[in-house]
């Protein structure tokens, strides 16, 4: 993985689409309104709400300027085009932690996606990047602020 590569399903990037595009099209004229708003209340020195929507502006232009750049850095990856035969991004991976014999399941995925609820943990994490290349049988050791950790690689699915 290059440093900046986000890979995404094409549900996920549709998504970071849409909210790209609401907040251009909604969130950016409203900070606009609120600035205008404020700005008529007299005083722009001694204006704390002035001041705050200004804020406000500045933060949602720093999060459209952060989704252009992963949707500008993103790879759609095709999930029939998956390769099962090793761990890789998209891919179910079953692992057994050797330490405790407890056994689960995760789907490696780009940062934007991981959600650990969800079972998915990214793929540039230290279990994602301890996981990848890895075929069922191989055992990946993982270092951990506690050790190494051991977790055998069980099953590789879509």
């Amino acid at each position: 993985m290059s440093d900046n590569t986000m890979y995404v399903t094409k549900e996920t990037f549709d998504r970071l689409r849409e909210e790209l595009h609401h907040m251009k099209a909604i969130d950016r004229p409203a900070s606009s309104r609120a600035i205008a708003e404020a700005r008529e209340k007299g005083d722009l020195k001694e204006n704390a709400e002035y001041d705050a929507a200004k804020e406000a502006q500045g933060m949602l232009e720093a999060k459209i300027k952060q989704l252009e750049g992963a949707i500008a850095n993103a790879k759609i990856v095709d999930t029939n085009s998956i390769d099962t035969s090793k761990v890789t991004i998209l891919t179910k991976v079953t692992i057994t932690n050797l330490a405790t014999k407890k056994t689960v399941t995760y789907q490696l995925v780009g940062e934007k996606e991981a959600d650990l609820k969800l079972g998915k943990i990214s793929a540039a994490s230290p279990i994602g990047k301890g996981l990848m290349g890895k075929v069922i049988g191989e055992v990946a050791e993982i270092q951990a602020p506690n050790g190494v950790l051991k977790f055998r690689v069980e099953e590789i699915t879509i």
